[in-house]
């Protein structure tokens, strides 16, 4: 009888052990997640940081061939991409096509803030670029910066699979105006800036598969 009695006792310890250290480790999860949570909300960040609206409306900067692109009602095909650095600076410009016969190339960069062009060649010869300002359709356009830039290329770009490119930017507002010499002659093309509100990306994968 003793001997059970000491039995019964060890178990009865045994069993107070482990549920208080239960209640310890659920209480360290709790805690944690808690932390955690706090931290996302009051920890140190930009407060015009555009990951909510990417976490809705898909991440420009992550465009590939293959994915979709809603633009302003308009269903777009990314079909090639280019990768463009300059000094450790990094952009994109995606060629996209509605498959209907509408083509046109989308530029995605951070300078410091997201901005996202809508990009329409314009025709050859009807303007070059060089002088500080220059005039097209009844705009002036300032000339913003220029140089030279390393570039690689997947899917349709139309270009090689990489080099050296030249470059020559000017902006009125909300408006550009691009040259890009991929080694055959300057080549112009207008753009306008998008809002966020303005485009839906649909990714060919699911991220992190």
């Amino acid at each position: 009888m003793e001997y059970l009695l000491i039995i019964v006792v060890a178990l009865l310890a045994i069993i107070a052990v482990v549920v208080i250290f239960n209640f310890l480790g659920n209480r360290r999860a709790r805690q944690a997640q808690t932390d955690a949570v706090a931290a996302r909300a009051y920890a140190p960040r930009d407060p015009f940081s555009s990951a909510d609206d990417d976490a809705v409306r898909g991440n420009p900067r992550n465009l590939v061939p293959g994915d979709m692109i809603e633009i302003r009602g308009q269903t777009f095909a990314v079909r090639g991409t280019l990768r463009l650095r300059q000094d450790g600076y990094e952009w994109t410009e995606n060629f996209i096509d509605t498959g209907t016969g509408r083509k046109s190339w989308i530029s995605v960069e951070d300078d410091p803030d997201l901005e996202v062009v809508l990009w329409q060649e314009v025709g050859p010869d009807t303007i070059s670029p060089g002088p500080y300002t220059l005039d097209l359709d009844g705009r002036r356009y300032t000339s913003d910066e220029s140089g030279q830039a390393r570039f690689t290329s997947t899917g349709t770009t139309g270009v090689a699979a990489s080099g050296v490119m030249a470059y020559h930017d000017y902006e009125s507002g909300d408006q550009r105006l691009s040259f890009e010499d991929y080694g055959s002659g300057w080549e112009a093309a207008r753009g306008e800036v998008l809002g966020r509100g303005e485009y839906r990306i649909y990714p060919s994968t699911t991220p992190g598969v």
